[in-house]
């Protein structure tokens, strides 16, 4: 038994105008499971696959008092392709940010809703993932929460020491799961949660309660009769588990 992180979720006033930002800041495609959804992915891509975590972008009625603690990190390949991808978010719409980054050689930028996320300078370690490098959630301790998420999924822990942990799909593609420490209140706005889905023929009950176990708590994120199940890790950080479909 295991689970699979197989998207991130983004809360937002308008799902179609974030979707197609981030489907060309990807450029990837979308697609729409019903209204306020829009389903962000590559192009002709058979979800699920670790070869990439998508992004689900959900209309709700106040996005703005919801503050998670996940961000995405975007890979270049080049000193040239950070400086156009920087260049070519900027006109789509993003907008520089500053988190106390103070200089480094990444850039912070926000998206067209102010959700922070970092276009990484190259770095070897992210050569293969695809246009996400990594999915980033703060946290205090690393080392605790990479056991937590180990044990969850059927994800591998690469590296993990006490101020970040890495871990990635044990088929070794797509982007890195990063748990990195901070401390103090969040001060940024991010609306970015994990989605992890059992494998077809797993109980997702049998999932759940496993999760529960594991330290994961049940969280009301005002979700009403869903279908999926609303948990929090160790840390309070919330995620869904879906349904198989």
């Amino acid at each position: 038994m295991a689970l699979r992180l197989v998207q991130v979720n983004f809360k937002a006033r308008d799902d179609s105008t974030l979707g197609r930002f981030w489907a060309e800041a990807l450029g990837w495609g979308v697609s729409s499971e019903g209204p306020g959804v829009t389903n962000v992915e590559p192009v002709d891509f058979v979800w699920p696959d670790p070869a990439a975590v998508c992004i689900d972008v959900v209309t709700v009625p106040d996005p703005e008092t919801v503050r998670y603690r996940a961000h995405l990190d975007l890979a270049t390949t080049s000193a040239a392709h950070h400086a156009e991808l920087v260049a070519r978010l900027l006109e789509l719409g993003a907008t520089p940010a500053d988190v106390g980054q103070g200089d480094v050689p990444w850039t912070v930028l926000a998206d067209p809703e102010g959700n922070v996320f970092c276009v990484l300078e190259p770095r070897p370690i992210y050569r293969d993932t695809g246009p996400i490098a990594t999915v980033v959630v703060n946290c205090a301790d690393p080392r605790a929460l990479a056991r937590f998420w180990g044990e969850a999924t059927d994800w591998t822990v690469h590296e993990v020491n006490d101020d970040h942990a890495r871990l990635r799909s044990a088929k070794g593609v797509g982007p890195y799961l990063e748990l990195l420490r901070t401390s103090g209140v969040e001060t940024v706005w991010n609306r970015v949660h994990l989605d992890v889905m059992p494998y077809p023929g797993d109980d997702p009950a049998a999932e759940v309660a496993r999760l529960r176990a594991l330290g994961a708590t049940d969280a009301d994120v005002g979700q009403g009769d869903v279908s999926w199940v609303c948990l929090a890790d160790p840390e309070g950080n919330e995620f869904c588990v879906l349904t198989p479909g």
